[in-house]
């Protein structure tokens, strides 16, 4: 399989590499992220790349933090999106978003296959990802 809309042949390979569930949520994602750059001005075109072997994406812009999706074979149920440990976005989700989605630490939140994807709370938090410096200098918080 071939995406020529992926940044590189390394992302492609990457989800293809994926079993069908988990591509299928990682392409949802990847979607969602991309529509989202395309409906804010301010953050314009993305960057997408692996970091440390997972698809990452961060706004050319600057306008927000990288966001990280992988699954991984060890919990073969799930795929995790990962936001930077230094940041307080998943502090900010867990309390605004916790009936939706569920968070693991301060970095990731976990979508299960056995579960519907939570669509608007995940856009939500991805969309706070895009722009959480933009919103920092703007406003003083998300």
């Amino acid at each position: 399989m071939t995406h020529p809309d992926f940044a590189n042949a390394d992302i492609a390979a990457k989800f293809d590499h994926y079993p069908p569930k988990a591509r299928k949520v990682m392409l949802t994602i990847r979607g969602w992220i991309f529509d989202l750059a395309r409906s804010d001005g301010t953050i314009g075109a993305l960057d997408e790349s692996l970091k440390w072997g997972e698809p990452a994406w961060r706004a050319k812009s600057g306008s927000g933090i990288t966001i990280r999706a992988d699954w991984k074979a060890k919990t073969p149920d799930q795929v995790m999106v990962f936001f930077d440990c230094k940041t307080d976005l998943i502090d900010h989700t867990r309390s605004l978003l916790s009936a939706d989605l569920t968070c693991e630490g301060n970095r990731a939140i976990i979508l299960a296959f056995d579960q519907p994807l939570p669509e608007q709370a995940l856009k939500t938090a991805l969309g706070w990802a895009l722009t959480y410096h933009r919103d920092r200098k703007g406003t003083g918080s998300a």
